[in-house]
């Protein structure tokens, strides 16, 4: 593990996943991850805090094409069409994770965490995000330099803290779910 992966963990784990918990907790909501390129760390991360079981509902690695299909219900031909990492996919495994869990918060990420598989439209680094939450979706394309682990953790921080983001614009607002 790197000092880079370390410093990412220690930025995203107590602090903000601290704050998600408490604006599931005093929201009421349950919260999905459906994850390929990070492999179950947003899981991870969420549950590395004790009593995240209130909150955090499961987690769904999805690292190949069949376990998006078969775990989220993504469409094998949205896959084909679009390719794995793409906004139509990373927008399925969002809907996905909330249509097969009890949650109504969902994170979901897909993308090329090298240091193999990139190509000029989908370089290293690429990731496609969407988040549902009490049924709005957004997605967005981030790319993120480094090695793997530091895609992986970079893609993980930008994961919670748009959530964070997304959560405090819903909730500030007055809404419920």
């Amino acid at each position: 593990m790197t000092i880079n992966t370390l410093l990412n963990q220690e930025l995203v784990a107590p602090v903000s996943i601290g704050l998600l918990s408490e604006l599931m907790l005093k929201n009421g909501l349950f919260m999905a991850a459906a994850e390929s390129c990070t492999g179950g760390l947003i899981a991870a991360a969420c549950t590395d805090l004790a009593g995240s079981s209130v909150w955090f509902e499961r987690g769904f690695v999805t690292y190949s094409n069949a376990a998006k299909t078969e775990l989220l219900g993504v469409d094998a031909a949205l896959i084909a069409q679009h390719g794995a990492v793409s906004e139509p996919v990373a927008r399925a495994m969002a809907l996905g994770a909330i249509r097969h869990s009890l949650a109504q918060v969902s994170v979901a990420v897909t993308g090329v965490a090298g240091p193999t598989g990139g190509s000029p439209e989908k370089p290293v680094g690429t990731v496609w995000f969407a988040w549902s939450v009490c049924g709005s979706l957004q997605s967005e394309m981030r790319c993120f330099n480094g090695d793997r682990a530091s895609v992986r953790q970079a893609t993980v921080h930008h994961a919670i803290s748009k959530l964070l983001t997304l959560l405090g614009k819903k909730f500030t607002l007055a809404s419920r779910c």
